[in-house]
C-alpha cells in the first residue's frame, strides 16, 4: 500500500514538474521574447499570464469533472492539450500565435496539481495530505528551479524553441506514466455528480481565504514566474546571467521552504499548530518584506526576494486545509474553485504590474519610480488581505 502511494505521488509530481517548469520559464525567457519580438511590458505581462488565463478559466469545469470523472481520466484528457499547446509554442512566428499557444498549455496543464489534491483528499489522512501538498509543491520548485540557470545554459545550444519541443516530449512521457501507473477511477457517486459550486462560494473558510489566494499566492506565482527577472535586470541592473542565477536562488530557496513544510506539518499538527494558525500569525511577515524590498530598490537583489516568497509560502497551507473543511466528494471543487482564485490572481497582478509600469513610464517616471508604484500597490492589496483573514472566524473541518 506504502509503494503504490509513492508511485502514485511520484507520477503526479512528474507531470507538475512540467506544469511548473513551462510556468515559470518566461522569467528567464522575458529578455530574449523582449529582443526578439520587441515586447513592451504589458505585452511581456499578457504573454506571460496567457498561460494563467487558460489555467484559471478550466477550473469551475475542471472541478466537476474532478469529482464526477476521477483524477485519472481527467489528468489524461487535459495533459494531450498540454502536448499540443506546447508543440504549437514552439512553432508559433507572431506574439498572436504565442499567446494562442500559451493560453493552451495553461489550459492542458491545469488539472497538474488538482488532480494529485483531490486523489490524495481521497486517499490520504489529513496529516499526510499536508505533507503531499507542500512535497507536490517542493516538484514545483524543482520546475522553476529548472527553468532558471539550466534553461539559460541549454539556450546557445537548443533555442527557445527547441527547449519547447523538449517540454513537449516530457509531457508525453507524463501522459504514458500517468496511463500506466495511476489506478483508474471509480464511478462518481450521487453526491458527488449533484449540486454546484454555490456550496463552495459561500462555506465560511472559501470566504475566509479567498484574498490571500488571489494576492499573496497568485503574487507569489506571479513573481517566482515572471516579474523578479526584470525586476532584477531593470531595478538592480544585473545581466540576463546574474538574473537567471537569482532566479535559481529564489526558486532553490522555495524547494527547500516546500521539503521544510512537508517534514514539519505533521508534527506541528500534533502540537496545535494547524494551517489556519501558522497562516494567522505568519502573513505579516511578506507585507513587511515587501515594504524593505520597495525601500531597498536597486540594492533588493535575489536574496530578499527569496526570503519574500519563502514568508509567503505559509500561505500556501490553505489548500489543503481548505479541501479538508469539505466533505471528498466535494473536494475537486472546492480545491479548483480556490486554484481558480490563485491563478486569476496571477493573470491580473502579472498583467496589471506589467500595465501600471508601461502608464507610469509613459507619464515620465523613471524605472524605479514605476516598479515601485506597481509593487506598491500589490503591497496594500496584501495587507489588506490579511487583515480580511484575521477578522473572519476559523471554520472547522471536516472528517473522511
Amino acid at each position: 500500500m506504502k509503494r503504490a502511494a509513492v508511485a502514485l505521488f511520484l507520477v503526479f509530481a512528474f507531470a507538475y514538474f512540467f506544469s511548473a517548469l513551462v510556468r515559470a520559464v518566461t522569467a528567464t525567457l522575458a529578455p530574449v521574447f523582449s529582443a526578439e519580438l520587441g515586447l513592451a511590458a504589458s505585452n511581456l505581462g499578457l504573454l506571460a499570464g496567457a498561460y494563467f488565463l487558460g489555467f484559471a478559466l478550466m477550473q469551475l469545469p475542471l472541478g466537476s469533472a474532478l469529482d464526477r470523472h476521477g483524477p485519472r481520466r481527467v489528468q489524461l484528457v487535459l495533459l494531450l492539450v498540454a502536448v499540443v499547446g506546447c508543440a504549437a509554442f514552439a512553432q508559433a512566428q507572431s506574439l498572436a500565435g504565442l499567446i494562442a499557444a500559451r493560453l493552451l498549455v495553461g489550459v492542458g496543464v491545469s488539472a497538474c496539481l488538482m488532480a494529485p489534491l483531490t486523489a490524495y483528499r481521497r486517499s490520504f489522512e489529513p496529516s499526510a495530505q499536508m505533507r503531499a501538498n507542500s512535497w507536490m509543491l517542493m516538484t514545483g520548485s524543482l520546475g522553476m528551479v529548472a527553468s532558471t540557470l539550466p534553461v539559460q545554459w541549454l539556450l546557445p545550444v537548443l533555442g527557445w524553441r527547441g527547449l519547447f519541443w523538449v517540454v513537449t516530449v516530457g509531457l508525453l512521457l507524463a501522459w504514458a506514466l500517468t496511463a500506466w501507473v495511476v489506478p483508474r477511477d471509480t464511478p462518481a457517486t450521487a453526491q458527488a455528480a449533484d449540486g454546484g459550486y454555490a456550496q463552495v462560494w459561500r462555506h465560511p473558510m472559501f470566504v475566509r481565504m479567498a484574498p490571500l489566494g488571489f494576492f499573496p499566492y497568485g503574487g507569489l506565482v506571479a513573481v517566482q514566474a515572471l516579474w523578479a527577472g526584470p525586476w532584477l535586470t531593470q531595478v538592480a541592473g544585473q545581466t540576463p546571467q546574474q538574473a537567471a542565477t537569482g532566479l535559481l536562488i529564489i526558486n532553490f530557496t522555495m524547494l527547500v521552504v516546500f521539503l521544510a513544510w512537508g517534514l514539519a506539518m505533521p508534527r506541528l499538527q500534533r502540537l496545535g499548530w494547524g494551517a489556519q494558525r501558522l497562516i494567522a500569525w505568519g502573513w505579516p511577515l511578506h507585507v513587511l518584506l515587501l515594504l524593505a524590498i520597495l525601500w531597498l530598490g536597486p540594492q533588493a537583489g535575489a536574496g530578499w526576494w527569496a526570503a519574500w516568497c519563502a514568508s509567503v509560502s505559509v500561505v500556501s497551507l490553505s489548500q489543503p486545509a481548505l479541501g479538508q473543511a469539505f466533505a471528498a466528494q466535494v473536494a475537486g471543487r472546492a480545491l479548483s474553485a480556490y486554484n481558480l482564485l490563485i491563478f486569476a490572481g496571477v493573470f491580473a497582478i502579472q498583467w496589471g504590474v506589467g500595465l501600471l509600469i508601461d502608464l507610469a513610464r509613459s507619464l515620465g517616471a523613471d524605472t524605479l519610480s514605476a516598479y515601485r508604484l506597481a509593487f506598491g500597490l500589490f503591497t496594500l492589496c496584501c495587507l489588506a488581505s490579511g487583515l480580511w483573514y484575521r477578522a473572519k472566524p476559523a471554520p472547522e473541518c471536516v472528517a473522511g
